[in-house]
């Protein structure tokens, strides 16, 4: 899952928005470095990551993609997940999808500590600003992040061709979404973090 599902996760579970953000920019002990709030949000992003990662759907997404770019699938998946959950946003809120932005923006920020990671700050400025979350439910703007992503070192390069994959097997993996994504609510919504 990608941002707009781990805050949609955070908001369903009555988690911390801003640490369900915080989770792939902290490592270690989050109990250490932030209130037992952000810190549950932390360890409840890092469940659902790890739910997701080693769900059977995502087994069966992950074999739609050609072997040079199956490590990728994974990243390109959460992209993904993201697209259909913005899609599909009426089913899940009852919220526009610019209006649960909007106020998850005005939450998060009114949560900050005195001090984040650099990183965040600087995705999570980026992010608002360009109203990714929004952007999501457009397939192009996946292609164009992938693109992105896929430029910050030679490593991730192909990640850029994840898309064609994603593009041709459009249909069969939105439908795995409807299979994935209850299930990663309702595991979410029982966990004990």
């Amino acid at each position: 899952m990608n941002y707009l599902a781990h805050l949609h996760i955070a908001d369903y579970c009555h988690s911390s928005l801003l640490g369900n953000l915080l989770g792939d920019f902290v490592k270690g002990d989050p109990d250490t470095q932030f209130s037992t709030e952000i810190a549950r949000g932390i360890r409840l992003h890092r469940l659902v990551d790890a739910y997701t990662d080693s769900h059977p759907v995502m087994q069966q997404a992950k074999t739609y993609f050609p072997s040079q770019t199956r490590r990728f699938a994974p990243i390109a998946l959460d992209m993904f997940w993201d697209h259909c959950l913005a899609n599909e946003w009426r089913q899940y809120h009852s919220l526009s999808l610019r209006s649960f932005v909007n106020q998850a923006q005005q939450r998060v920020q009114r949560a900050h500590p005195a001090v984040l990671p650099e990183r965040f700050t600087r995705v999570s400025t980026h992010m608002w600003q360009g109203r990714w979350l929004e952007s999501y439910a457009d397939f192009d703007n996946i292609e164009f992040a992938l693109q992105r992503m896929s430029q910050r070192s030679p490593r991730m390069a192909p990640l850029a061709h994840c898309f064609d994959s994603m593009q041709l097997h459009y249909q069969p993996l939105n439908a795995l979404f409807a299979t994935l994504y209850p299930d990663v609510l309702e595991k979410a919504k029982l966990a004990e973090v």
